[in-house]
């Protein structure tokens, strides 16, 4: 196991759960998931102590697939060098509401069993990884379920919910997400809506970390311009290095880093190679490069991890959590000191949860 404890942006361990049986698949967490990211024994190998722990509703057309593969004919999206998979619709709110309810019943039932611990706050996040537990911070990817009054909101921060992205990539009434286009610019589509703006002022007020990993870019600005909040995304990467309409571009980055903000390095192949190919061969030195290139242009304050696992193709190096401490060591060659991979790792994500939430 790594020295050093990671705290991760990003995963998708609920939705695997829910397609799996939902509550009643919980019990995979401690007996094993030998085709998935994450589970409690990966979790001990890994150094694996805790992170956003996503909550993300597949649309119907999604029940029979793998979310791990590009949409559209999988095999022909890796290896072509140029894709363009279309939005997928509105998710109904009615059944984002009750997917959503299902999903973080489930992480209710891996907190009620010891498997975690949700967490509302970084001291919280701190005290559970200081004890060698796994922390629980719970993420909503997609506003599908929230209802334009906010009751569905109130509900769920009720509940623990501490961090929202407004859209997925797929339209939602706040806003537009980027689609899976490579070559592509997240310069496409509107940005957020009247609606999109309440949502907004009401995750401010509530201290809800606002995520715009998959938000286009008109959203990001408008964003940037109606939050009081740091500017944070999740789990996205560099578009210099890798132009596909997921990844950041150097104003975005910058405005980032200047708000106080964290990008989460995302472990999804497509998203790190030139090439855009979501394949498992993708070396580990293309994640130190995003890295590299994150550092330079928002500073050591501003990187963090976002792996998006049990959600996208990793690098077969890393393979799973178990493969963390591979990340850490390519970091360790690289020449990245001890303090900073401890940033890297879960210090930047504490400070700007804390820094979200006032405190």
């Amino acid at each position: 196991m790594s020295r050093h404890k990671v705290f991760d942006g990003h995963n998708d361990l609920l939705a695997r759960l829910y397609l799996a049986g939902g509550v009643q698949a919980a019990n995979q967490f401690q007996a094993g998931r030998p085709s998935g990211h994450l589970d409690a024994q990966k979790a001990r190998d890994g150094g694996f102590a805790g992170g956003f722990f996503a909550i993300w509703v597949p649309g119907p057309q999604r029940a029979r697939t793998d979310r791990r593969q590009p949409r559209g004919n999988p095999s022909d999206a890796m290896r072509a060098l140029h894709y363009d998979i279309p939005l997928p619709p509105m998710v109904p709110a009615a059944d984002a509401l009750r997917g959503a309810r299902v999903e973080l019943d489930t992480l209710k039932a891996l907190d009620a069993e010891g498997s975690v611990t949700i967490c509302t706050s970084a001291d919280e996040i701190e005290n559970v990884m200081a004890s060698d537990g796994i922390a629980a911070f719970v993420h909503m990817e997609g506003a599908e379920a929230i209802d334009p009054d906010f009751a569905v909101l109130d509900e769920f921060y009720a509940q623990g919910l501490r961090s929202l992205g407004p859209v997925w990539s797929r339209p939602t009434i706040y806003g537009e997400g980027v689609p899976f286009r490579f070559p592509g610019s997240p310069d496409i589509g509107g940005g957020l809506t009247e609606h999109g703006g309440r949502l907004i002022a009401k995750c401010n007020a509530l201290k809800i970390m606002i995520d715009l990993a998959h938000l286009n870019e008109a959203g990001f600005w408008d964003v940037a311009k109606l939050s009081d909040a740091p500017l944070v995304a999740t789990h996205s990467n560099v578009h210099a290095l890798c132009p596909h309409a997921r990844n950041l571009t150097d104003k975005q980055l910058d405005a980032i880093a200047e708000s106080g903000g964290v990008v989460g390095l995302n472990f999804a192949a497509a998203f790190l190679r030139a090439d855009g190919r979501m394949l498992s061969d993708t070396p580990v030195l293309l994640m130190i490069e995003h890295l590299d290139y994150m550092i330079k242009r928002m500073g050591e304050d501003h990187v963090a991890l976002g792996s998006d696992f049990d959600g996208a193709v990793v690098p077969a190096e890393i393979g799973s959590v178990a493969g963390l401490p591979v990340l850490v060591q390519a970091m360790e060659a690289r020449g990245y000191g001890q303090a900073l991979i401890t940033r890297i790792c879960h210090g930047n994500w504490m400070r700007v949860i804390r820094l979200t939430q006032g405190v």
